[in-house]
């Protein structure tokens, strides 16, 4: 590969994965806020609108048939051509990229809930994870991981409390990042099952030609998936959204580059997992998660409690655990 050695390459990836996730969170939310915040009824229409933007992104990597992801890690781009697929392939690929979308619009109503409370909920995607893999996928996690989840259990529940004046505990939360939160979790964890279901498919994948394709076709059918999902809960609000497109540079900005960093951060985490081991992408994952929250915290302004800051500890300890008690509790091979 020609540029910098893939060492430094894998670098700068996780640098520009984290940061790409850090500003999609911050103009996820500048975006929310300039059409009027979580109760403005157009927060499907912004998660849709972003994957709008994906498309664009998407058909203009095929016109120049480039993918220039690789350049955020020194390297030259990518050649990405339009896939070779079939309606038949397409037609496989509308499970993964619904649970894709959903996964993504769910995202979208948790953070727009409570930006930092929806971060702590998401933590939990291993709990949902555990239970669609054993009951759809026939794909249990081990005694041990089970063991794991009532931690991230525990954590989440507990950044859900607060202390009152009296000294009693009571739960005092964000119905909607709790319960949106937790939807984009099931959905994750079907759009995990979906995608090694269509990609161990050899005939699919090889027409695919790649990740990046995958990935963009994903996002380009999701995008369709929302569409008249948006117009059916949010369309007597279409006209209001135009009108503030036009006249707002602040969503113009901040729906753009929503959209960009939602598409950039994804490729690049799928460029560091490739060529990690699981460990250390389960460590990556962690450690994004709580960067995420810190710099959403200071971003906003908001002060997490004790509580959320104990709970949050806790679940994402949980977490990292869940993704590495396997290995470290894997029989150690005798040596002869």
């Amino acid at each position: 590969m020609a540029g910098a050695p893939d060492s430094v390459a894998l670098l700068l990836f996780f640098v520009f994965w984290y940061a790409g996730n850090m500003k999609y969170n911050e103009y996820n939310t500048a975006a929310l806020t300039a059409v009027g915040g979580k109760t403005s009824g157009l927060t499907m229409t912004v998660a849709t609108m972003q994957l709008g933007v994906c498309l664009v992104y998407a058909i203009i990597t095929w016109a120049v048939q480039l993918n220039p992801a690789r350049l955020f890690g020194l390297q030259m781009p990518e050649k990405q051509n339009v896939p070779q697929v079939t309606k038949g392939d397409l037609i496989k690929s509308i499970p993964l990229a619904f649970c894709a979308a959903g996964a993504h619009a769910a995202t979208v109503f948790a953070l727009g809930g409570d930006p930092l409370f929806g971060q702590i909920v998401k933590s939990a995607e291993p709990v949902l994870a555990a239970i669609v893999g054993t009951v759809f996928y026939a794909k249990a996690p081990s005694f041990y991981k089970v063991c794991c989840l009532p931690i991230i259990v525990g954590g989440v529940a507990f950044a859900s409390l607060k202390k009152g004046a009296d000294g009693s505990y009571s739960l005092k939360f964000d119905a909607t990042a709790l319960i949106f939160g937790m939807l984009a979790n099931a959905f994750a964890a079907f759009k995990g099952g979906e995608n090694t279901k269509l990609m161990s498919d050899k005939g699919v994948a090889q027409r695919y030609g790649g990740v990046g394709n995958q990935f963009a076709v994903t996002q380009i059918v999701g995008f369709f998936i929302l569409l008249p999902i948006m117009f059916a809960t949010e369309g007597e609000m279409f006209g209001t959204f135009l009108e503030k497109l036009k006249t707002e540079p602040s969503l113009q900005y901040n729906l753009i580059m929503s959209g960009l960093c939602f598409y950039i951060y994804n490729e690049l985490a799928t460029y560091t997992l490739q060529v990690t081991g699981a460990v250390t992408a389960s460590v990556a994952n962690t450690a994004k998660r709580v960067i995420v929250m810190v710099y959403m915290a200071a971003v906003t302004g908001t002060v997490l409690t004790d509580e959320q800051k104990l709970g949050s500890g806790i679940a994402i300890s949980g977490v990292l655990l869940y993704s590495l008690i396997d290995d470290l509790l894997k029989p150690k091979k005798k040596v002869d």
